[in-house]
Protein backbone atom coordinates (compact mmCIF):
# COMPACT_ATOMS: atom_id res chain seq x y z
CA UNK A 1 0.00 0.00 0.00
CA UNK A 2 1.18 3.39 -0.97
CA UNK A 3 2.38 5.92 1.85
CA UNK A 4 -0.48 8.42 2.01
CA UNK A 5 0.47 12.12 2.73
CA UNK A 6 -2.64 15.13 3.14
CA UNK A 7 -2.45 18.67 2.25
CA UNK A 8 -4.52 21.78 1.91
CA UNK A 9 -4.27 24.10 -0.85
CA UNK A 10 -5.87 27.69 0.21
CA UNK A 11 -7.03 29.91 -1.97
CA UNK A 12 -8.44 33.46 -1.82
CA UNK A 13 -10.25 35.17 -4.61
CA UNK A 14 -8.79 38.36 -6.11
CA UNK A 15 -9.91 40.75 -8.45
CA UNK A 16 -7.16 39.46 -11.31
CA UNK A 17 -8.02 36.19 -10.31
CA UNK A 18 -7.66 33.27 -7.54
CA UNK A 19 -4.59 33.07 -5.26
CA UNK A 20 -2.80 30.13 -4.03
CA UNK A 21 -1.01 29.76 -1.16
CA UNK A 22 2.18 27.71 -0.82
CA UNK A 23 5.13 26.73 1.54
CA UNK A 24 8.59 26.77 0.92
CA UNK A 25 10.22 23.74 2.56
CA UNK A 26 13.19 24.60 5.66
CA UNK A 27 16.83 23.15 5.31
CA UNK A 28 19.75 23.54 3.59
CA UNK A 29 18.66 21.06 0.85
CA UNK A 30 15.69 23.45 -0.45
CA UNK A 31 17.23 26.98 0.47
CA UNK A 32 17.91 27.96 -2.86
CA UNK A 33 15.24 26.35 -4.59
CA UNK A 34 12.59 28.23 -5.75
CA UNK A 35 11.00 26.89 -9.37
CA UNK A 36 9.27 23.71 -8.44
CA UNK A 37 10.50 23.92 -4.94
CA UNK A 38 7.66 24.94 -3.18
CA UNK A 39 4.59 22.94 -1.86
CA UNK A 40 1.19 22.75 -0.42
CA UNK A 41 1.23 22.48 3.24
CA UNK A 42 0.88 18.53 3.95
CA UNK A 43 2.61 15.69 5.67
CA UNK A 44 1.71 12.28 6.23
CA UNK A 45 -0.91 10.38 7.22
CA UNK A 46 -0.81 8.47 10.40
CA UNK A 47 -2.46 5.16 11.12
CA UNK A 48 -6.28 5.09 11.59
CA UNK A 49 -6.28 9.02 10.70
CA UNK A 50 -8.76 10.83 8.64
CA UNK A 51 -7.62 12.39 6.12
CA UNK A 52 -8.96 15.46 6.44
CA UNK A 53 -7.90 15.70 9.75
CA UNK A 54 -4.11 15.06 9.07
CA UNK A 55 -4.46 17.78 6.13
CA UNK A 56 -5.52 20.14 9.08
CA UNK A 57 -3.08 18.89 11.39
CA UNK A 58 -0.28 19.20 8.80
CA UNK A 59 -1.40 22.63 7.87
CA UNK A 60 -1.56 23.59 11.76
CA UNK A 61 2.03 21.91 12.29
CA UNK A 62 3.59 23.36 9.52
CA UNK A 63 2.09 27.43 9.18
CA UNK A 64 1.13 27.52 13.01
CA UNK A 65 -2.45 28.72 11.73
CA UNK A 66 -6.00 26.79 11.69
CA UNK A 67 -7.71 26.24 8.45
CA UNK A 68 -11.31 26.51 8.51
CA UNK A 69 -13.35 26.73 5.28
CA UNK A 70 -15.53 24.12 3.57
CA UNK A 71 -12.93 21.21 2.12
CA UNK A 72 -13.55 20.21 -1.48
CA UNK A 73 -11.64 16.92 -2.31
CA UNK A 74 -9.16 17.26 -5.30
CA UNK A 75 -7.93 14.01 -7.07
CA UNK A 76 -5.12 12.60 -4.99
CA UNK A 77 -1.81 12.41 -7.31
CA UNK A 78 1.43 10.17 -7.14
CA UNK A 79 4.36 12.78 -6.11
CA UNK A 80 7.79 11.73 -4.31
CA UNK A 81 6.11 8.12 -3.74
CA UNK A 82 3.65 9.15 -1.90
CA UNK A 83 -0.16 9.73 -3.00
CA UNK A 84 -0.99 12.87 -2.48
CA UNK A 85 -4.77 13.85 -0.78
CA UNK A 86 -5.32 17.45 -0.96
CA UNK A 87 -8.25 19.64 -0.46
CA UNK A 88 -9.35 22.83 -1.79
CA UNK A 89 -10.52 25.72 0.81
CA UNK A 90 -11.08 29.19 0.60
CA UNK A 91 -9.27 30.82 3.06
CA UNK A 92 -7.80 34.44 3.22
CA UNK A 93 -4.70 34.04 6.01
CA UNK A 94 -1.72 36.34 6.82
CA UNK A 95 1.11 34.11 6.09
CA UNK A 96 3.98 37.27 6.85
CA UNK A 97 4.72 35.56 10.29
CA UNK A 98 4.11 31.88 10.74
CA UNK A 99 5.26 29.30 13.20
CA UNK A 100 6.52 25.96 12.20
CA UNK A 101 7.32 22.63 13.60
CA UNK A 102 11.15 21.78 13.58
CA UNK A 103 13.53 18.85 11.89
CA UNK A 104 16.64 17.53 13.02
CA UNK A 105 19.42 16.35 10.43
CA UNK A 106 23.32 15.85 10.82
CA UNK A 107 24.30 19.40 9.56
CA UNK A 108 26.62 20.02 7.38
CA UNK A 109 27.04 16.10 6.28
CA UNK A 110 29.79 13.52 8.06
CA UNK A 111 30.55 16.18 10.64
CA UNK A 112 28.45 14.12 13.37
CA UNK A 113 26.28 17.42 14.34
CA UNK A 114 23.45 17.98 14.61
CA UNK A 115 21.09 21.07 13.41
CA UNK A 116 17.70 21.87 13.52
CA UNK A 117 15.64 23.33 11.10
CA UNK A 118 11.81 24.45 10.17
CA UNK A 119 9.84 22.86 8.44
CA UNK A 120 8.91 25.46 6.76
CA UNK A 121 11.14 28.26 6.14
CA UNK A 122 8.03 30.70 4.39
CA UNK A 123 4.77 30.51 2.70
CA UNK A 124 3.25 33.25 0.75
CA UNK A 125 0.16 33.60 -1.73
CA UNK A 126 0.85 33.46 -5.99
CA UNK A 127 -1.48 34.27 -8.71
CA UNK A 128 -1.86 31.14 -10.83
CA UNK A 129 0.30 31.29 -13.45
CA UNK A 130 3.40 31.75 -10.61
CA UNK A 131 2.07 29.49 -8.23
CA UNK A 132 2.12 26.70 -11.85
CA UNK A 133 5.90 27.74 -12.06
CA UNK A 134 6.84 27.46 -8.19
CA UNK A 135 4.93 24.33 -7.17
CA UNK A 136 7.23 20.86 -7.05
CA UNK A 137 6.18 18.96 -10.23
CA UNK A 138 4.74 16.40 -8.52
CA UNK A 139 1.84 18.53 -7.34
CA UNK A 140 1.23 20.65 -10.55
CA UNK A 141 -2.21 18.08 -11.03
CA UNK A 142 -3.49 19.05 -7.56
CA UNK A 143 -2.84 23.11 -8.95
CA UNK A 144 -4.37 22.54 -12.27
CA UNK A 145 -7.76 20.83 -11.28
CA UNK A 146 -7.96 24.00 -8.65
CA UNK A 147 -7.57 26.51 -11.34
CA UNK A 148 -9.85 24.54 -13.25
CA UNK A 149 -12.58 24.32 -10.79
CA UNK A 150 -12.61 27.58 -9.95
CA UNK A 151 -12.35 28.57 -13.54
CA UNK A 152 -15.73 26.97 -13.94
CA UNK A 153 -17.02 28.85 -11.09
CA UNK A 154 -17.00 32.68 -12.71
Amino acid sequence: MAVASAGVLAWRPRPGGPEFLLVHPGGPYWAKKDAEGWSIPKGLVEADEDGWAAARREFREELGLEIDGEPEPLTPCAASGKVVHAWLVEADLDVSRIASNTFEIEWPPHTGRRQAFPEIDRADWFDAATAAVKIHKGQRAILAEAIERLALRR
